[in-house]
């Protein structure tokens, strides 16, 4: 069976195929684009469909549009439709008001439209709605290969519902609990982003900043907004007003809203980290609560709120459940997975195949020689073939050179894992500032990640409890004591990193290049950031050389070949 996957309603439009249960492929369309998060999450343009990923999607395995058994879309308009309730603190034709409401189910009728128009006019006979949060569970439950889990879904709104348990049983999920908006951490993180300074998709930077802050000095004042009670949590949005652009009530609480490019203070590191201490709490709450009600070993994690790595190392340490899985998209770009598996274990049930553990974030384009020598040429650089490029690669880093590695498939997620990713040695606290100004123009407080030898790891940083998911960069793990002058550019001031541990069998040239780079330095940790610059991360070598022009770095290697900047 095949099924196609389709995420457009908010935003992180993507698409992925899985046939008889494995995903074969999967892309979020930002990267084909260039349009940060696919498209914006207006009301009006839930219809507009991934096209560039859905074509990627079918081509990479020969498939024409006539082959798809189903085609699952991530939203159930129906559901919608029961649990929507008006939003009395809302913009007239916007979210959560009646007119605005009617142009958003209207953009849902034209869907079925949209497939037709991109795959045929028989292809929306094939349509089947997952509903947002069950997209989202099947994301993170199906391919870690457990036979049962428990699943926590936290994120800003499916269709109305804001957070969701679940319990995963072979080819099942049930619905356990709903926590519905406006209580959603999701939004609460939207909302204080934009309070400081940043855009609602800034949330990696709330983070970053909050190890800065002391989230006791505003305990009294962000209680005002945000309780937490036995087993919940609850939000007032009369304060919060997420769905219109003012911040009054919040300024009367937390003091004057920061704008775009002014001075950071204090008071807004103490914002950011009362905010990541809330959501910490609230998390843990939720998951002891969830086992309670789903008493076993295993749990699944999806939702924008599982990219909080210091929330999700404080729930695999101190958390009931002793294995944590959180898949390498858990944010809505992911569902579009969790759709087509939704679709493909609910139409074949006992039937449908369990497969073994699907792991890899590899599922993107690759691309062949031919491809990169004619994106070389057209560019009017010079490329030499390298005999070994990990090598290379690792020897420049070793001598100080910032590099980027191009190499096989794209990764899926918003991580770069070690195959659109840029390089630096992590020895020397002043290959952060450079980074952060020089190269990646972003805050000065903005940590970067550091790539470890998945045999190494636990020699230089506290792993603590075991999880797939450490393959991902989805936890902020303490630095050992003794090894944090060892590779000052990757420890965030908290003496944490976020750490991705590399396999040999999952990436064994990334593998090779960092232990070539232990073998040169004694340090089997590289620093690993995305590669792009203030726009998604690079697709094809000609997005690759086109970033490379624009970044002040010194090498840009493509499989085997290697462009290195003019002096």
């Amino acid at each position: 069976m095949i099924v196609l996957g389709i995420n457009s309603v908010y935003h992180e439009s993507a698409a992925s195929c899985v046939i008889d249960g494995r995903i074969v492929s999967a892309a979020e369309e930002e990267r084909f684009n260039r349009y940060k998060h696919g498209k914006a999450a207006r009301i009006d343009n839930p219809h507009i469909l991934p096209i560039n990923a859905i074509n990627f999607c079918l081509k990479d395995v020969n498939l024409d549009s006539e082959d798809i058994d189903i085609i699952a879309f991530s939203f159930d308009p129906k559901v919608r439709e029961k649990s929507f309730e008006i939003d009395p603190i809302t913009l007239a034709g916007d979210w959560g008001s009646i007119e605005g409401e009617k142009i958003f189910l209207s953009g849902l009728g034209q869907i079925k439209h949209s497939l037709n128009q991109a795959l045929g006019d028989k292809a929306a006979e094939k349509l089947v709605w997952v509903s947002h949060h069950l997209a989202h569970a099947a994301s993170a439950f199906f391919p870690s290969g457990l036979k049962e889990a428990a699943i926590l879904v936290i994120d800003g709104i499916g269709e109305n519902a804001s957070s969701m348990m679940a319990y995963g049983n072979d080819n099942r999920l049930s619905i356990l609990h709903e926590i519905q908006y406006p209580h959603s951490l999701g939004f609460l993180w939207e909302k204080l982003s934009r309070f400081l300074g940043f855009s609602e998709y800034d949330a990696c930077k709330v983070m970053g900043l909050a190890a800065y802050g002391q989230s006791e000095t505003l305990q009294e004042a962000f209680s005002q907004f945000a309780q937490i009670t036995d087993k919940n949590f609850t939000l007032e949005k009369e304060i919060l007003r997420f769905r219109v652009n003012e911040f009054e009530k919040l300024e009367a609480l937390l003091g004057k809203r920061r704008k775009k490019n002014e001075p950071i203070e204090q008071r807004h590191k103490d914002i950011a980290a009362s905010l990541q201490a809330f959501t910490s709490e609230v998390v843990l709450r939720l998951v002891e609560e969830l086992y309670h009600l789903c008493p076993q070993e295993n749990l699944c994690l999806a939702g924008g709120v599982a990219l909080n790595c210091a929330t999700n190392w404080l729930i695999k340490e101190k958390g009931p459940f002793k294995n944590i899985f959180i898949p390498t998209a858990p944010h809505d770009a992911g569902t579009a997975i969790g759709a087509a598996l939704y679709a493909y274990h609910t139409r074949l049930g006992e039937q449908a195949a369990r497969t073994t553990p699907q792991l890899s974030p590899y599922m993107g384009p690759k691309f062949t020689t031919e491809e990169i020598l004619l994106a070389i040429e057209e560019s009017g650089l010079t490329a030499r073939r390298s005999e070994d490029s990990a090598i290379e690669t690792a020897d420049m880093v070793a001598d100080g050179k910032v590099v980027t590695w191009f190499q096989g498939r794209m990764e899926f997620g918003p991580r770069a894992l070690g195959n659109r990713s840029l390089l630096a040695d992590p020895r020397y606290v002043t290959t952060r500032e450079l980074l952060n100004q020089k190269v990646k123009h972003r805050e000065d407080f903005r940590p970067f990640g550091p790539s470890v030898l998945a045999e190494r790891a636990e020699q230089w940083f506290e792993i603590g409890r075991k999880s797939e998911s450490l393959k991902y960069m989805l936890f902020t793990c303490p630095v050992r004591p003794e090894k944090r002058e060892k590779i000052p550019a990757v420890i965030h001031v908290d003496g944490t990193a976020r750490v991705q541990l590399v396999e040999r069998e999952l990436n064994p040239s990334y593998h090779r290049l960092i232990s070539r780079f232990e073998q040169r330095t004694g340090v089997p940790v590289i620093l690993n950031t995305s590669f792009n610059d203030s726009e998604p991360i690079v697709c094809s070598p000609k997005d690759a050389i086109s970033t490379f022009n624009r970044m002040a770095i010194d090498a840009l290697v493509m499989q085997d070949f290697i462009i290195e900047r003019k002096k």
